[in-house]
């Protein structure tokens, strides 16, 4: 099968320190290309990817202190993709909503998953105004805002299964939080948790410009004041590892509709359970109980610590192996991709009239 992913620039992929949408883009597109497919991947020019790349940024551009608007770089790999459009089975797309008007004619050999949140007010109608372009959500609950676009399916994100090493016994005697500083993921509650629990915090997080104010308000002054609290910044993939398997736990204490949140699954990959509060997707990620807790509150949060002890670590991992890989996850790209109406129908036809062959539903890997 041809595939186009077609990848966010912000960060790499995969992304040298802190990145979702990119990483899993990477995740799906190092595993279809383990599986044989032909895969294609936009993204910037610093990815590193067993797929063909076409560079579209020299470099990711978050990491780029020249750039000052990331949308004519979009918009420039957009151009690059029309002129190969006709090249591929399926495109599938991460960035959005940028792509729409460009695909409108070929909707339907076309994906796209939508990677962030939903609940802003104009994206209801934006959707709406292109109800044949086919859509996957990250969790059930991210589609709550939107419930009648033209959903195809919900794919749960997944890691590559070796990815992040199981930790039988942990080294550390802390509570981890890794993400973002920012008001939705509510750092504040993480140092509030640990210090009601008499525990050490590690936070392994990056702050954007948009939150600085709010890290040098808020959480910076909270951090000098809880002398259990150690911040490290960004952590690399490598960091990563040792950091979520030492942890006791990871705390996920957000206070916002959070699509997915790819750490609660790094952590479970590495046999750490996850104490998460009750919003958006996370008790579609936690079973509670078994892989972690799910709370309402900080109190309740704090009680979870406590039981954490009974978790059965070959469980979190085991548990993250039957729900949350990158070959699950692309078994349901490929299902989707099969099911699009212009596998069978259109690309063929394209093919065909540019005298490049044709590759049916029949005859894809």
């Amino acid at each position: 099968m041809k595939i186009a992913q077609i990848a966010p620039l912000s960060e790499s992929c995969p992304p040298k320190l802190y990145g979702g949408t990119e990483r899993i883009v990477s995740y799906l597109t190092e595993e279809l290309v383990r599986q044989g497919h032909e895969v294609t991947l936009f993204a910037s020019g610093d990815s590193v990817t067993s797929a063909k790349l076409v560079p579209c940024s020299e470099t990711a551009l978050r990491l780029n202190p020249a750039v000052r608007d990331p949308i004519p770089h979009h918009v420039m790999m957009l151009e690059q993709v029309r002129r190969r459009i006709d090249e591929f089975d399926v495109l599938h797309f991460h960035i959005d909503l940028l792509h729409c008007p460009l695909v409108r004619d070929f909707a339907d050999r076309t994906l796209t998953t939508l990677h962030g949140r939903l609940d802003l007010p104009e994206l209801g109608p934006f959707y709406a105004a292109f109800p044949e372009l086919p859509l996957v959500s990250i969790s059930d609950d991210q589609r709550q805002p939107m419930p009648n676009a033209n959903w195809i399916s919900t794919v749960h994100h997944g890691l590559p299964k070796n990815l992040l090493p199981f930790t039988v016994k942990p080294n550390g005697d802390y509570l981890a939080f890794l993400g973002r500083i920012s008001p939705e993921k509510r750092p504040d509650r993480a140092i509030e948790i640990a210090a009601r629990a008499g525990m050490k915090l590690k936070m392994a997080a990056k702050v954007d410009k948009a939150d600085q104010t709010y890290w040098d308000d808020i959480i910076s002054p909270m951090i000098a004041a809880h002398p259990n609290v150690e911040f490290l910044g960004e952590i690399n993939e490598h960091q990563k590892a040792e950091f979520l398997g030492d942890a006791t736990a990871l705390l996920f204490p957000v206070d916002w509709p959070e699509p997915f949140g790819l750490v609660m699954i790094e952590a479970m990959a590495c046999g750490t359970p996850v104490i998460g509060f009750r919003r958006g997707s996370i008790p579609e990620v936690i079973i509670d109980g078994a892989n972690g807790f799910i709370v309402d509150n900080v109190v309740e949060a704090v009680a979870a610590v406590h039981q954490i002890p009974r978790l059965d670590r070959a469980e979190v991992r085991s548990a993250f192996a039957r729900r949350f890989t990158a070959e699950r996850m692309t078994e349901d790209y490929l299902t989707i991709y099969r099911g699009l109406s212009g596998v069978r129908r259109d690309a063929a036809r394209m093919r065909r009239s540019s005298g490049r062959g044709s590759i049916g539903l029949h005859a894809v890997a």
